[in-house]
């Protein structure tokens, strides 16, 4: 079955840099639509990137010129480059994989706070 394993949150101070990590198996991984996602307390889950098996990618607009997804269709990862952080950044992460059904990791946490 197709599982996703994110990496690489944690606490960071405004302005800093994280990059998440999603690894996955079970799956055709070069064939799919990969994506991350956050959730912060009492909102809903929103797109933050998204990169389609032939690597267009598309931001949301609070990210753009912040972020980059990138993938590694080798070592079946996609990741997420988070530079400039911000307080309202602080959400749980979730990678996304889409094809004919969409697959969820279990999150990561990533707190920007001083």
């Amino acid at each position: 079955q197709v599982q996703l394993v994110e990496s690489g949150g944690g606490l960071v101070q405004p302005g800093g840099s994280l990059r998440l990590s999603c690894a996955a198996s079970g799956m055709i991984f070069s064939l799919y639509a990969m994506g991350w996602y956050r959730q912060a307390p009492g909102k809903q889950r929103e797109l933050v990137a998204r990169i389609t098996s032939d690597t267009n990618t598309n931001y949301a607009d609070s990210v753009k010129g912040r972020f980059t997804i990138s993938r590694d269709n080798a070592k079946n990862t996609v990741y997420l480059q988070m530079n400039s952080l911000r307080p309202e950044d602080t959400a749980v992460y979730y990678c996304n994989a889409e094809r004919r059904s969409f697959y969820w990791g279990q999150g990561t946490q990533v707190t920007v706070s001083s």
